[in-house]
């Protein structure tokens, strides 16, 4: 459906005409993809050429400003414009021709969740469960892959009435919000239950714990769903003892993980991985820190920072590290920030800033 935007007197125009091209995939044999742009919604704007296998379609866009809004519109057999659901997408001017847009045009703007996923796990001796979250358009849109965040404590991601004290970090609603405003690209989700946290999570525990999400979770994600196998479309995240898990399985495996995200993580609570980050070669992959403050681990959370940066991570690149006053530990307080960590590992803007920077070994997605 469309977004209906009210014609607004223009407050942004550049002296110069600034162009750029866009690419479009979408299924072939279901009609034909044109754009509609704030320029003139009634107006089809053209593709300058389509895909030999009618899968990529591109579009040469101009415009007096810095940015345009503007939507995919599926032209069916019969001439009917079906236009892309969800929010107008935003049109970056300055941006490289990079990212692929995957529009979708019929069914629900929300993502939907798996059932509970129950296997074996040779390694722990226990049976793994796992819920999936799948972002808008996944069933609709087959070319289309996603970066995938593995997430710690999975019973508390999605559902209130499986979630510690009944609240949940409500991932599925920030992802659809920061995906509405075009400041990141969609993410599958995968929470895992633990077994016993306090052991699986801490050292020696935490060794098992992470050899199975690496050589087992993985593997079964991999054959069921269109995720990025690249180390760098992987992401490992986790609060409290689940932040240092998630700390632990990204050093320990680089090769297969690029990204750890740890709040409010209990670093030196059973663990050695601040004296690992002094002592030991440093791998190629990227942190995100948080805390809040006083009394939510602010204090080693910090030192682990600061543990990074006189190891050569460059803030703002592959390193991330934030405070917040007052902030609680919970999973109301984690959910509350839990768009800065999105934006850091698949924002617009940041991914543009590393693709052009191999420091980070940073991939676009094609």
């Amino acid at each position: 459906m469309k977004t209906l935007t009210e014609k607004k007197e223009r407050l942004y125009k550049t002296s110069t005409l600034q162009r750029r091209t866009l690419r479009v995939a979408y299924p072939a044999g279901r009609g034909k993809i044109v754009l509609r742009t704030e320029s003139d919604w009634d107006q089809d704007l053209k593709p300058v050429s389509v895909s030999e296998d009618g899968t990529i379609t591109t579009f040469e866009v101009e415009v007096d400003q810095p940015f345009l809004y503007f939507k995919p519109c599926l032209v069916d057999d019969k001439g009917e414009h079906h236009w892309s659901i969800g929010a107008n997408k935003l049109l970056l001017m300055e941006e490289k021709d990079q990212r692929i847009l995957y529009p979708f045009f019929f069914g629900s703007e929300k993502g939907r969740f798996s059932k509970l996923v129950e296997f074996p796990s040779k390694i722990l001796e226990r049976t793994h469960a796992l819920r999936v979250y799948l972002p808008p358009g996944y069933d609709e849109n087959t070319l289309a892959t996603y970066p995938v965040a593995f997430m710690q404590d999975g019973q508390n991601m999605f559902f209130p009435e499986e979630a510690f004290m009944g609240h949940t970090w409500e991932i599925d609603e920030t992802s659809q919000t920061l995906s509405a405003m075009s400041a990141v690209e969609d993410f599958v989700i995968i929470g895992i239950r633990p077994g016993d946290r306090m052991d699986e999570y801490t050292k020696p525990g935490y060794e098992k714990y992470a050899r199975s999400l690496a050589e087992e979770i993985i593997p079964l994600a991999e054959s069921k769903l269109r995720i990025g196998t690249d180390r760098r479309h992987r992401s490992v995240w986790g609060s409290s003892l689940g932040g240092v898990v998630s700390f632990y399985t990204v050093w320990q495996y680089p090769e297969t993980f690029g990204v750890a995200v740890c709040m409010s993580s209990t670093f030196s609570h059973k663990d050695d991985l601040i004296e690992r980050v002094m002592s030991e070669p440093a791998p190629d992959v990227a942190f995100y820190l948080d805390s809040g403050w006083p009394e939510d681990n602010y204090e080693v959370t910090m030192a682990m920072a600061m543990a990074l940066v006189s190891r050569g991570w460059k803030y703002g690149f592959n390193l991330f590290h934030l405070c917040f006053p007052h902030a609680q530990h919970n999973e109301a307080s984690w959910g509350m920030r839990l768009h800065l960590p999105m934006q850091f590992i698949n924002g617009a803007v940041a991914r543009a800033a590393r693709m052009d920077n191999r420091v980070l070994g940073e991939k676009a997605f094609k």
